[in-house]
């Protein structure tokens, strides 16, 4: 550090080096903060605040009314049951592809990586219509499935479909670079100990990825219970039935009913905040495991 230190008074090269990333006037860094401070303010902080104000500006009694009114709690209900559902499923299929990706070769490694992707790719909205050209009364399914009273499209399992199709991605796409990160040596290590497949996923891959694993759930489930485009299209908009929170919001609006939309939309919104307070709890806590893991 003291040659370091002597190079970097002495030397005016490496005093010039010193200074090359930050020769900006100062005027230069507070202007940028100022911008993005006030993009946050206008574009993020007071449609936040927004949705709030008009939740409670008829006051707590209309505000607990609009959230316990029968649709309201059928909407909850079927925004968990989805969520509930759709999030252990990418849970187990982002840790099977992952593992797969990241630990060995194999043809179409490539495609099955860009097969990850798609739905970042496709519009949710496409997405929905892709399940109603299949099971739909008209489509490829459709009359089998109304042979045997089978209802998907229109349905709570239409939803669960649409919902699962949008979200897993996100498990997948966390854990994949973490894992390729870490390579296969511990993996190898313990086959070489005697450990078979499922103790080495359980005692060795599992807790190396735990917080990127914690991390993908999160942000899994937040899209999950926040999804719009592709449940819409599946869902038929049944009030009380098939009808999830962002949905009812939409609902509720359109039909002019202000305070209680807003008051179901400030739960989504607390849905969000709780989310983020959770993710940075998360990277704080990953931060702190690997710098406790670097220094021992």
């Amino acid at each position: 550090m003291a040659a370091i230190s002597h190079r970097a008074g002495g030397d005016p090269a490496a005093r010039f080096e010193s200074r090359a990333a930050t020769r900006e006037a100062p005027w230069v860094k507070w202007t940028l903060i100022g911008v993005s401070l006030a993009f946050f303010a206008l574009f993020l902080l007071m449609p936040l605040a927004a949705v709030f104000v008009e939740a409670l500006r008829k006051g707590w009694e209309t505000y607990i009314a609009a959230i316990v009114l029968p649709d309201t709690l059928s909407a909850i209900k079927l925004t968990l049951i989805a969520a509930g559902i759709a999030v252990p499923l990418n849970l187990v299929f982002g840790v099977a592809a992952a593992w797969a990706i990241a630990k060995f070769e194999f043809r179409g490694k490539h495609f099955l990586t860009a097969l990850i992707d798609l739905p970042f790719s496709v519009s949710p909205v496409i997405a929905g219509l892709v399940y109603v050209l299949m099971f739909g009364a008209h489509g490829w399914f459709g009359p089998w499935l109304y042979e045997h009273d089978i209802k998907i499209i229109f349905a709570v399992p239409g939803i669960v479909l649409a919902t699962v199709f949008v979200t897993f991605p996100f498990v997948a796409r966390e854990l994949i670079p973490l894992m390729q990160a870490q390579g296969r040596d511990e993996e190898e290590a313990a086959v070489v100990l005697g450990a078979n497949g499922w103790r080495t996923l359980w005692h060795v891959t599992l807790p190396n990825i735990r917080w990127g694993l914690i991390y993908g759930v999160i942000l899994c489930n937040a899209r999950a219970m926040g999804e719009f485009g592709a449940v819409s299209v599946v869902s038929g908009h049944i009030r009380g039935e098939t009808n999830t929170l962002p949905l009812h919001v939409e609902i509720l609006y359109n039909e002019y009913q202000f305070a209680g939309a807003f008051a179901v939309a400030s739960l989504l919104a607390l849905l969000a905040l709780v989310t983020l307070g959770i993710k940075t709890w998360v990277e704080y806590r990953a931060a702190r495991t690997g710098q406790d893991d670097a220094s021992s």
